[in-house]
Order: structure tokens, then C-alpha cells, then sequence
């Protein structure tokens, strides 16, 4: 496999496949991209890249690390390494690399010396998962990270000293002043300021603000109140697994201890398995959500509570959210807003009584918004309550990560 990865070419690294994109069209060009694809193979080297207009280099700062990086990366796909890539992110991470068509030179699996050794199949390769070392990252431009937070405050600085990009989905570095914390939809521009470190946020935070941020701009929301509703995926497959056996059992009459979570998960819901401040009697889950909407917003001030719940729901969390803004707002105002607002899709069908669910979130890229209706314990008419659904492994996790990305 390592003699595989070091003959791998970018079919876009080819000007005269790029200007056949730019002069007849996506059609002709992947033509051709498939005439280079096959000889190729005929002399031994493999091809990871479909034809795709490049980007010329990607987004540094640091005057070193800009020299370092775009002296390797300019014009050309870039090299993508992906931490933790076994686990229940990391495999959607490869999965929407796959599906939206990222373009990339080479692709780098890395999990613990557990899971090294283990092979996974993209875009029709199989690639082979590497152990994780401290020297992993020469050559690597972007690094996408999913290992927990351990493993980020030490691997990552390592990957920006190798001149990678670092897009890392654990809390290790979300309230750094010195790291932006990026929602695409949300504050792109953050961005322009990463010193190599990118924070992926806390999945209930991107879930639950992403809807409010249309909202916000036009009508500045003073204060959010927040119930979370969080499936097996945000604990990892481990805990996915642990939902499936311990329902199989309850369901067979059969005992089942738990492994992966503090509590029975069958049939039954309970705090967030994070620790409880003594200070504020709030969770760490629930505190991320305060904190990381400030940050994200920019918005100091905002008044934020949020109460964190596991749920036995295999995969997508839910939400029930109500909010304050500065000025009257009505639910056809907040519905308005919310139809062409980016990463959302309402859910809002009262006739039917049908509303944002995990089972419909589940796989999709949009997050669910429905329920839109008057609080009505606020006279004043300044706040809404609604109810959100969201693909915790998909916009809560990997499809931000790779947005982000994909600004880059």
C-alpha cells in the first residue's frame, strides 16, 4: 500500500486536462480524465482525483508557513490526511470527500495501532489505515481530525509544524482566542485568521444555531434557551453498538450491562455523560453550547441555557429551542427567513402534524427546522420557539469539517 500512495497522481495535476475543462466543458474533460485514468493503471500508478477546477493553493498565515505550504500546494490538488478514521466521523468524513467530489491528490488514512492495518474503500480504492506517528504529516496539506481531544493537542501542533492545515473536530482547541471556530454558513471569514488550527464546533452548537443565524442578522436574538435531544451517534459507534445490543436484550428479557455509557440506554433517556460543573450545576456539553454560540455569533452578550440529554435514538439529535431578539417577530417572519437560508430545509407541516425527526435527519446534509410558533409565555411577541433536527455525524461533525475545507 505505501508503494501504492507514493505513485498516486492527481489526474488535475495535467494542464491539458484543465484547459480542457475551461474549454469544452465537464463533459470532454472527464473524458478525457478517464483516458489518462486508464493508462494509469496500464503503467501501475493509481488515480484518487476526478477532474475538477483547482484552487490555487490553500489558505495559510504565518508568513513561514504560507511559504511552506504554498510552495508545495499552488495549482495543485491538495494532500488530505484524515485522523481517527475509523471511527464513526472519520468514516463519514471519507464518505463526503467521496460524495462532494473533493478534489485531492492523495488521501491519508491514520487510526491507532489498534485499527492500522485496516483497509477502506474510496472512491473505489482500497486505502490502507496507517498508525498514527509523530512524522505522519510530511507532505500532508490538509489534516482532518477526529480522535478526541487527546490526541489533537498532541498530533496537531505536529501537523501544522509539517505544513498541514489542521481541521480538528474534538473541544482540544474551540475556546482558543488564537483558533476560529467555523460554521460555514455562519462566519466564514473567521477563517482568514487561522494560524494552521481550525476548530470544528460542538455538534449541538452547530445544529441549533445554524437556523438562528438568518434570524439573528435580521432581528438580534438577546437570549436562547435550549433542550437537547442527542442520539447514540454523538458518543461514537462504540455507543451506537451498545444501543443496538442492550435494545436486543431488553427486548429478550435478557440482562445487559453497560459498557460504553453510565446507564442503562434501552428505553430509557438520561443526562449527558459529561461532568457536571460544581460551580454552575451545568455539564460540559452543556456549557460548550454557551460558550461556543458566543464565539460563533461574536456576540459576547447573548444569554444562553442549554439542557443536554441522551436519548435512545441511534443516529441525528433533536432540539427544542426558544429564543428572545431585540424586536417583535412573528413565526411567518422566522419562516420566511429560514426557506432560503443556507444548510437548512423546513419541516413544518401542521395540518399533518408533521415535524423535524431523527429518522428524516438521519443522512442528510440539511438540518430540519419545524414547529415554528409564538412563545407565548413572552407577551411582548419577541420570542419563538421551534424544534431542529441534525445529522450529528454529518453537519454536527464530518460535512462541516469538510465545508470548511472546502473554503480552503
Amino acid at each position: 500500500m505505501a508503494a501504492m500512495a507514493g505513485r498516486v497522481k492527481s489526474v488535475t495535476e495535467n494542464p491539458r486536462l484543465q484547459q480542457c475543462y475551461v474549454t469544452h466543458g465537464e463533459a470532454a474533460a472527464r473524458a478525457a480524465a478517464a483516458r489518462t485514468r486508464a493508462q494509469a493503471r496500464a503503467t501501475g500508478e493509481a488515480t484518487l482525483c476526478p477532474l475538477q477546477p483547482q484552487n490555487a493553493g490553500i489558505i495559510v498565515c504565518g508568513s513561514s508557513r504560507r511559504s511552506m505550504v504554498n510552495e508545495r500546494a499552488a495549482n495543485t490538488a491538495p494532500v488530505v490526511g484524515v485522523v481517527g478514521a475509523t471511527g464513526a466521523v472519520g468514516v463519514e468524513l471519507l464518505r463526503c470527500l467521496e460524495q462532494r467530489r473533493f478534489p485531492l491528490a492523495q488521501l491519508r488514512l491514520f487510526a491507532s495501532t489498534r485499527s492500522a492495518g485496516r483497509k477502506l474503500v474510496f472512491r473505489g480504492e482500497p486505502l490502507e489505515v496507517r498508525e498514527l506517528r509523530e512524522d505522519s504529516f510530511h507532505g500532508v496539506d490538509i489534516a482532518l481530525f477526529s480522535a478526541g481531544a487527546a490526541t489533537s493537542r498532541r498530533f496537531a501542533p505536529l501537523a501544522v509544524q509539517a505544513g498541514a492545515t489542521v481541521i480538528d473536530n474534538s473541544s482540544a482547541f474551540r475556546m482558543d482566542p488564537a483558533v476560529p471556530l467555523v460554521v460555514p454558513e455562519i462566519n466564514p471569514q473567521a477563517l482568514r485568521s487561522h494560524q494552521g488550527i481550525i476548530a470544528n464546533p460542538n455538534c449541538c452548537a452547530i445544529i441549533s444555531i445554524t437556523p438562528l443565524w438568518p434570524v439573528h442578522r435580521a432581528n438580534r436574538i438577546l437570549r436562547l434557551l435550549l433542550a437537547t435531544y442527542q442520539s447514540a451517534s454523538g458518543a461514537g459507534a462504540a455507543a451506537m453498538e451498545e444501543l443496538r445490543e442492550s435494545t436486543r436484550a431488553c427486548l429478550e428479557g435478557r440482562e445487559y450491562t453497560p459498557r460504553v455509557l453510565p446507564h442503562p440506554y434501552a428505553f430509557n433517556l438520561f443526562s449527558h455523560n459529561t461532568r457536571i460543573d460544581p460551580a454552575t450545576g451545568y455539564n460540559d456539553e452543556e456549557l460548550k453550547v454557551i460558550q461556543e454560540t458566543r464565539k460563533i455569533f461574536g456576540d459576547p452578550t447573548i444569554r444562553v441555557s442549554a439542557t443536554c440529554v441522551r436519548v435512545p435514538v441511534l443516529r441525528a439529535h433533536s432540539m427544542a429551542i426558544s429564543f428572545e431578539c431585540e424586536r417583535p417577530i412573528s413565526p411567518d417572519v422566522v419562516r420566511e427567513l429560514l426557506r432560503s437560508a443556507p444548510g437548512v430545509q423546513l419541516v413544518d407541516d401542521a395540518e399533518r402534524n408533521y415535524f423535524p425527526m431523527p429518522k428524516d435527519a438521519s443522512g442528510q446534509d440539511a438540518i430540519l427546522v419545524g414547529r415554528i410558533r409564538q412563545d407565548l409565555s413572552d407577551p411582548s411577541g419577541r420570542s419563538i420557539a421551534l424544534f431542529v433536527a441534525g445529522d450529528q455525524l454529518l453537519k454536527g461533525a464530518a460535512l462541516n469539517a469538510v465545508q470548511i475545507a472546502e473554503r480552503l
